[in-house]
């Protein structure tokens, strides 16, 4: 049984990691380009960090057994973290609920969505 501690505690040094490698490149970057940019940047960010990631790995999404389309995210970091990049005014419930399902369909318990439209990071950890 999870207590709010334990989720908070998830994963922690990971999502560390790749919070901080995004404030990196938000800070050689800027802020407010389109999302390929600091997706780009955050490859050689990870690679000089020795943080394991893959991009845009595929995940087949399923209806009552039936394949009915793919969720290709961003980045999983760690092999255990859903990265979501964005390029907009703020982190919403939108962006939330889009990272809860897709930690659904990865079979992952932590997302963190980061956000570069702004001058400082805006990000979000999500647990399932």
């Amino acid at each position: 049984m999870d207590t709010n501690e334990d989720k908070k505690l998830l994963l922690k040094e990971e999502v560390f990691k790749i919070v901080g490698a995004a404030m990196e490149v938000l800070n050689e970057v800027g802020h407010g380009f389109h999302e390929k940019p600091y997706e780009n940047a955050l490859i050689l960010e990870f690679g000089l960090r020795g943080i394991p990631y893959r991009q845009q790995p595929t995940y087949d999404m399923c209806y009552k057994g039936n394949k009915i389309g793919l969720f290709i995210p961003d980045f999983i970091a760690f092999e255990t973290v859903v990265v979501d990049a964005k390029v907009i005014e703020r982190i919403t419930d939108v962006e939330r609920g889009q990272m809860l399902n897709y930690l659904k369909i990865t079979k992952l318990r932590v997302g963190v969505i980061l956000n570069f439209k702004n001058p400082k990071l805006e990000w979000e950890r999500i647990v399932l």
